[in-house]
């Protein structure tokens, strides 16, 4: 295992020399062979896996139920989304055989989001209330956090790294250096199903009323700068 001196109970802190060793050791190698090496760093109960079960979702998924198929998936519940999604999450469960975990916002603050129609005035906030804050709740529990972020998908998510610590968690991503054209060969490849949606122009796929056709990230928070929800911030 990777080791560290913890600061506090659930949550350590890595220094920034320990993130470099662990991005030295980690870039060489294959987005499996990544997530293969994860698992002796860290035990599964130590990561946290999230995935919103959009677009190319499916991809993300198959490499780490090859690798580790006792990992939890978490996927946050905005109560938003697209009929396709909860279809798309479904289809790739029963497919992969995840052990899928639904995580939402408290019942009052997720009501006031859709009486305030707050995605039409602030969707920074709602992004707040039904994204982040729910996964704020369990996050202690983690030293790691793995995600399927690329960096061809936004200019934030080009200045990451495979680690970096995002607060209190250290943040792995797997498939970051994975071009477009790269992630389209192995699903083509291996046959791997898309969204539904992505059949209609829609490439990036969040809640619905904030959602439209677009390549890329282009569709999302549509005549709005944000191109982030705020869990990755």
């Amino acid at each position: 295992m990777f080791e560290v001196t913890p600061k506090k109970k659930k949550a350590i802190l890595y220094s920034e020399e320990d993130i470099k060793l662990l991005n030295k050791k980690y870039k060489p190698l294959s987005a499996r062979e990544r997530i293969a090496e994860l698992y002796k760093d860290f035990d599964v109960k130590e990561v946290m896996l999230t995935s919103s079960f959009a677009a190319t979702s499916a991809f993300f998924l198959k490499l780490f139920a090859e690798v580790n198929n006792k990992q939890e998936v978490f996927f946050i519940d905005t109560g938003y989304h697209f009929p396709e999604t909860l279809d798309y999450l479904k289809e790739l469960t029963d497919l992969y055989g995840l052990n899928v975990k639904s995580i939402r916002a408290l019942k009052e603050e997720h009501e006031f989001t859709t009486r305030d129609k707050t995605w039409t005035k602030n969707p920074d906030f709602c992004c707040s209330i039904n994204k982040v804050k729910p996964l704020d709740t369990i996050k202690n529990e983690y030293s790691v956090w793995a995600s399927g972020l690329m960096k061809w998908q936004s200019d934030h998510r080009a200045t990451l790294d495979i680690f970096e610590m995002r607060g209190e968690i250290l943040k792995f991503y797997p498939l970051l250096d994975i071009t477009k054209a790269q992630r389209d060969a192995y699903i083509a490849e291996h046959k791997l199903p898309f969204h539904p949606l992505v059949a209609k122009g829609y490439h990036s796929i969040g809640c619905s009323h904030c959602t439209i056709p677009g390549e890329d990230r282009t569709g999302r928070w549509n005549n709005n700068p944000k191109t982030e929800c705020g869990l990755h911030l």
